[in-house]
């Protein structure tokens, strides 16, 4: 012993001393049972000897199992360990601190592995990323149990009950995350009321990178604790993969709830003020009256198409980029925009439309923006209006930020509803045309009916 404890005070990492002898076989089996513990239940990571104190390892509470007689002696030692009948914070780690002083380790470990962290106390790749298969030319979208569990956080975030997030709040949520994931571009992504995030611009912003980036939000998933708190094996249950677009279109229906719409067009023509029109943003200010924050290349609402709420996500995309070999021009519905002003942004327009969705059935809306501009001198050739007349498109859309926000809403609807409905030929995507055409169906019906009831009651009577 005492050639041993110099040593063991020394390097505290040494967690038992066993005296042992090959020979004789003293203490052989103890000697493999404490090397084998050492290992898998090590003392190091857990409890720090010297203060007396564990170190921080998670939030939640003990598993529901624990036994009563566990809550007496937690009760007894700790002030206010046990409250309503459950541990609180201090409880739950004082009766870890006991399991360590007696050498149940073990059992530490089991909660800690059971909730998905390793041995340097991190939560694990296999925890953080389940695995989730999205085929080719599906999306993701976070389900009812993934609204419902992310609703339920940001109202317990929530604390003064005012429907919004402060920043406060929102660091407080963003605790237990190694970063804080949404950055300083949030007002320009999302719908923000003062400073503050309403419900709805943070059920936008999971519905965004559901959408765009699948793996963060099942690890933004896993840190808040959806598989604990949800009882699910893992956060893949709060993703829905839908079913490829191909499909969609063959079936004439989709079941998709968000859609993806590229702006695409030169630089100067307004891609980014239609991006924040969308969010009912005037030109370089914010909702708030403030200036403008960092730019962001996506901005996401809910619109309405045929009576149901959809999400619909912008990004800013520049032509330039879009005629390089290696350009990705895949989405639900494309927007090229061009300056009315500035015939030569028509142009490459027409290109990025040769290029990538002629032969396809991607829907697409050329859309021309400073309306309230005039036009420029025409180039030769075919204009705007004769070009998508030739093509079998919508006639060019006007847009402005400068006018009343009501009338710029209806181009982030018709684009949602042209998302929403790819089957269908172009020109009869028209908000106006298509449904005038779905009343006429219907009209049609039911003068069938009439007729139809008229010639029953003749055949009777000549019987």
């Amino acid at each position: 012993m005492e050639a041993v404890l110099p040593i063991m005070s020394q390097f505290p990492e040494i967690e038992t001393c066993v005296e042992c002898s090959a020979k004789n076989l003293k203490n052989i089996s103890e000697l493999f049972y404490y090397a084998q513990k050492a290992v898998l239940h090590p003392t190091a990571p857990l409890y720090d000897p010297e203060a007396k104190q564990q170190m921080s390892c998670f939030g939640h509470p003990l598993a529901p199992q624990a036994l009563e007689d566990v809550k007496v002696v937690v009760s007894k030692n700790v002030a206010g360990g046990v409250r309503d009948d459950r541990l609180t914070l201090d409880g739950f780690l004082f009766l870890n601190m006991l399991f360590i002083q007696r050498g149940r380790h073990e059992t530490t470990w089991t909660i800690l592995r059971r909730f998905g962290y390793g041995d340097s106390l991190e939560l694990t790749a296999n925890y953080l990323c389940p695995p989730l298969r999205v085929p080719p030319g599906c999306s993701t979208e976070l389900n009812h149990r993934g609204y419902q569990f992310v609703q339920r956080m940001f109202e317990k975030h929530d604390q003064d009950r005012d429907g919004a997030l402060s920043p406060a709040e929102l660091q407080s949520l963003f605790s237990v995350f190694p970063a804080a994931p949404w950055g300083p571009q949030l007002p320009r992504t999302v719908r923000t009321e003062a400073g503050r995030l309403p419900l709805h611009g943070y059920l936008c912003q999971w519905t965004l990178v559901t959408y765009l980036d699948v793996q963060h939000c099942l690890e933004h998933l896993g840190y808040l604790g959806f598989p604990t708190l949800c009882e699910q094996d893992s956060q893949a249950h709060a993703i829905t993969v839908t079913r490829e677009k191909r499909l969609d279109q063959e079936k004439g229906q989709t079941q998709r709830n968000v859609f993806l719409c590229k702006v695409v067009g030169a630089r100067g023509v307004g891609k980014s003020s239609f991006l924040q029109a969308f969010l009912g943003h005037g030109l370089g200010v914010s909702d708030a009256g403030e200036p403008a924050g960092e730019p962001s290349a996506y901005t996401i609402d809910t619109v309405q198409v045929n009576g149901q709420e959809k999400y619909l996500i912008l990004c800013e995309v520049g032509a330039d980029s879009l005629l390089t070999a290696s350009a990705d021009a895949t989405c639900d519905i494309a927007c090229l925009m061009f300056d009315s002003s500035h015939p030569r942004s028509f142009s490459l327009c027409a290109s990025v439309y040769k290029r990538h969705y002629m032969d396809k059935q991607t829907p697409c809306l050329f859309v021309s923006s400073k309306a309230d501009l005039p036009e420029g001198v025409l180039l030769p050739g075919l204009s705007p209006t004769e070009f998508c007349r030739r093509h079998r498109l919508p006639a060019p859309a006007l847009f402005s930020c400068a006018g009343p926000a009501e009338p710029r809403a209806a181009i982030f609807t018709r684009l949602a509803t042209m998302a929403a409905f790819p089957h269908l030929v172009h020109g009869e995507l028209h908000a106006t045309s298509f449904w005038h055409r779905v009343a006429l169906g219907a009209v049609g019906a039911a003068v069938a009916a009439v007729l139809s009831f008229s010639l029953y009651r003749v055949l009777v009577k000549s019987r």
